[in-house]
C-alpha cells in the first residue's frame, strides 16, 4: 500500500520536469545579446584571461566585427577579436568578445581561441604595450570625422559598415586607430588613421 503514492509522487516530479524543459528553451533562445561596446572596453574584458594563460602576453591586433543581430555605432561593435603573443612561450593565442552567440566562432562573452606557434614579429605587425591604448574607438571615429573627406564620404555611404582595427606597424611610431568604411580591408575604400595614445588623426588611405 505504501508504493503507491511513492509511484505518484514520482509521476508528478516527471510531469513537472517534462513541462519546466520547454520553458527553459524558450527563455535561453530567447536571451537578448548584450549591447555593443568599444575597443577599449572589449579588450578590457579579454586581457585578463591572455595573462592567464601567458603571464607575458602581448597584444598583437585588435579587430572589430559587425553582427547581424547587434547594431554597431559610435564607435562600438558586437564583437571584437584580439591577437595575444608570448614571446616566452613562443605562442599566439586569439580572444574575442562578442555581445551573442554568432557564427565565425564567436561566442556570448569572452571565448579563447586555441594556441598556435608564434616565432616573433613578422611583416607589419608588432607587440604593443596596453599603456599605449589611451584613444579608444569611439574617440578614433570621431577624429575621423572631423575630416571633411571623411564627413563627405561618410554621406554618400550611409549604409557602408564601419571596421575598426588597432595596430602598431612600422608605417608610424606609435600605436594607431584605423577606422575603415567596408567590409575588409582589401576591399575598403576609404580608411584613416589615429594616433591610439595622442588621439591625433594621422593620414587618409586611398
Amino acid at each position: 500500500m505504501k508504493i503507491v503514492p511513492l509511484t505518484v509522487a514520482a509521476v508528478l516530479l516527471l510531469m513537472a520536469a517534462c513541462s519546466d524543459a520547454p520553458k527553459q528553451a524558450a527563455k535561453k533562445e530567447a536571451e537578448k545579446p548584450d549591447p555593443p561596446i568599444t575597443g577599449r572596453q572589449a579588450f578590457q574584458k579579454m586581457f585578463p584571461s591572455a595573462r592567464g594563460w601567458a603571464i607575458d602576453a602581448q597584444p598583437l591586433m585588435m579587430q572589430s566585427y559587425n553582427l547581424t543581430g547587434v547594431k554597431s555605432e559610435g564607435g562600438k561593435a558586437g564583437a571584437w577579436v584580439t591577437n595575444f603573443v608570448s614571446a616566452g612561450q613562443r605562442k599566439a593565442r586569439q580572444y574575442t568578445w562578442s555581445a551573442m552567440e554568432a557564427e565565425g566562432n564567436l561566442h556570448k562573452g569572452v571565448f579563447a581561441g586555441l594556441e598556435q606557434s608564434w616565432s616573433g614579429p613578422t611583416g607589419q605587425e608588432m607587440p604593443f604595450d596596453v599603456a599605449a591604448i589611451r584613444t579608444d574607438s569611439d574617440a578614433a571615429l570621431e577624429t575621423a570625422m572631423q575630416q571633411k573627406d571623411s564627413k563627405k564620404f561618410a554621406e554618400k555611404n550611409p549604409t557602408m559598415p564601419l571596421m575598426f582595427i588597432l595596430e602598431r606597424t612600422r608605417r608610424f611610431p606609435d600605436l594607431t586607430w584605423r577606422v575603415l568604411w567596408g567590409e575588409s580591408v582589401g576591399t575598403s575604400e576609404y580608411s584613416v588613421f589615429v594616433d591610439a595614445s595622442t588621439g591625433k588623426y594621422l593620414e587618409r588611405v586611398r
